[in-house]
């Protein structure tokens, strides 16, 4: 039998040659790239639960309050909602909901692979946050979003969650179905700081 994983294209495959080109040593702006097929896994547990416990064990780190993402190795906790979160992960998809299904034991909650419901892209450079600034309404200023944040916002209408995992990298999860749209939105916004710094 084939294997069917050969087979399958991320939502931004059509597009490869212009993320490339986008990505120019020395730009002010830095790189878009698509991190396609990640695993994803909603969860739902009553925080401080035996369960919810459990899961942090897994995950290496307490799941997150508000706002926030926790996890280590392969595996990171994105909060969206009082009991909610989506498990984000390098690790095979399979394994990941089986394990958390197990965590989670008999107690009332959700374990749900959505791998294939968003894709991740990634902006990184020095003029990330400006590009993001023109269609999302968060404010993105350091005193109050930065590295380890994540939320549930928009970016030029498409709803989406905006995590930020670095200085000035930021990962964007779309439904697949707006992956491309965000995609250019994103190359068209970050086109004014596509070159060099001038002095």
């Amino acid at each position: 039998m084939a294997d069917l994983s050969t087979l399958r294209r991320s939502p931004l495959h059509h597009l490869d040659d212009r993320l490339r080109a986008a990505a120019v040593p020395g730009d002010r702006w830095g790189s878009l790239r698509e991190l396609p097929f990640l695993a994803m896994v909603g969860l739902r547990v009553q925080p401080g639960s035996a369960a919810a416990e459990r899961i942090g064990g897994l995950l290496g780190a307490p799941l997150p309050p508000y706002g926030t993402v926790a996890g280590s190795g392969p595996h990171a906790a994105l909060w969206l909602g009082p009991d909610e979160w989506l498990v984000v992960s390098t690790a095979e998809h399979g394994p990941l909901t089986a394990d958390l299904t197990a965590a989670l034991g008999e107690d009332a909650g959700a374990v749900v692979d959505v791998s294939a419901n968003r894709t991740t892209l990634e902006l990184s450079g020095p003029s990330a946050r400006a590009t993001l600034e023109k269609g999302c309404p968060v404010d993105l200023h350091p005193r109050s979003f930065g590295p380890g944040h994540a939320v549930t916002t928009a970016l030029g209408r498409v709803p989406l969650l905006l995590w930020q995992t670095g200085e000035h990298t930021y990962r964007l999860l779309p439904r697949s179905s707006f992956a491309d749209y965000v995609a250019r939105w994103l190359l068209d916004a970050g086109s004014e700081y596509a070159g060099p710094e001038v002095p």
